[in-house]
């Protein structure tokens, strides 16, 4: 009785144990499989340029007036050719590099946004570009802005989209909040694919506040065209592995911004936030706006770090900003 009592508790561990190992297996299988499709992503599309500085990789698309698209923290150039393939639809060459320490540009000893600036000049060196707009997005906002300022004969526009800029904060507190979430997020989940791929999966709104920096509900109340924005934008992070030395660097710039010479800024500039923006860019977008002459700020009162439900808007302003600024005999 005994032995058989057992065997039944002996088979029921068994079982239990079967339960949780079969999903845990499958999870693995599907990670395995999506980051091997993450990775091949991000391995074609791409060139990359040999500089004094060192390798830059970069992707461009579309013909026209040339727009240099400077991602933000966790991105590359896929996510620069994101943010720009609406302005390639509206007859712009996107060219979209990937910053010091992103997929397959290594971080040099000086990776400060002005050498990242001087950078970007030499990109278009190689290029034979001569001048091109610029867009700087989050955390590539500091060295979009040094751009202009280091190099403006080759800066023909100037625009900031929830731009990591400085701004006066009492008690001196960082230009950009960093949500305490946030910070947990980047010392676990940012380090690992399988963390990161595992988090986006069963925790999506606890990252979409942490990494996006977006309120939930404005992602809830977002038609499906921009839920699908918010998935892709996720996924778009994986191989993290591959981004993890940039997202370090950007930390280390973004907490210690100095006020830049904004009023010597002399391209048309456009400067773009969301007042519910987590990680607090709307008060450095404003100072920016107001320090740089004639620049005109534009801003929404909802939408977060990653504007949702304002993409076409938005790039449509920015789409026409960059007509008036680049056409012949505007400057």
């Amino acid at each position: 009785m005994k032995r058989r009592a057992r065997e039944r508790g002996s088979r029921g561990a068994a079982i239990a144990a079967a339960l949780v190992a079969a999903p845990l297996a499958i999870s693995w299988l599907r990670f395995r499989r999506e980051i091997r499709a993450a990775r091949a992503r991000v391995a074609e599309g791409s060139r990359v340029v040999r500089m004094p500085s060192g390798p830059v990789e970069y992707a461009e698309r579309g013909k026209g007036p040339p727009v240099l698209l400077v991602h933000g923290a966790g991105g590359g150039w896929d996510q620069g050719l994101d943010l720009g393939a609406p302005l390639v639809e509206q007859g712009f060459r996107v060219i979209a590099p990937s910053r010091f320490g992103y997929l397959r540009t290594p971080l040099p000893a000086d990776a400060s946004a002005e050498a990242q600036a001087d950078a970007h000049a030499g990109l278009l060196d190689a290029l034979n570009v001569s001048r091109a707009a610029i867009l700087g997005a989050s955390a590539g906002a500091p060295s979009a802005m040094q751009f202009a300022l280091r190099h403006p004969d080759r800066c023909s526009a100037l625009v900031l989209v929830v731009p990591a800029a400085y701004v006066p904060r009492p008690g001196g507190a960082p230009p950009m909040k960093t949500p305490r979430s946030t910070r947990l997020l980047f010392d676990t989940a940012l380090r690992s694919d399988f963390l990161f791929w595992s988090a986006i999966r069963l925790a999506r709104p606890v990252v979409i506040r942490s990494i996006l920096a977006t309120p939930t509900r404005d992602v809830e109340r977002a038609g499906p065209a921009e839920k699908a924005r918010v998935r892709e934008m996720l996924d778009h992070i994986l191989p993290v592995s591959a981004r993890r030395v940039g997202l370090v660097n950007d930390a280390a710039v973004t907490s210690s911004l100095p006020r830049y010479d904004l009023e010597r800024i002399a391209a048309p500039t456009l400067v773009m936030s969301v007042r519910d923006d987590l990680f607090g860019t709307w008060d450095g977008a404003k100072y920016t706006a107001a320090h740089v002459p004639n620049a005109r700020f534009v801003g929404y009162p909802t939408g977060g770090h990653v504007w949702v439900g304002h993409e076409k808007e938005g790039l449509a302003e920015i789409a026409a900003f960059l007509r008036g600024a680049m056409a012949p005999g505007s400057r």
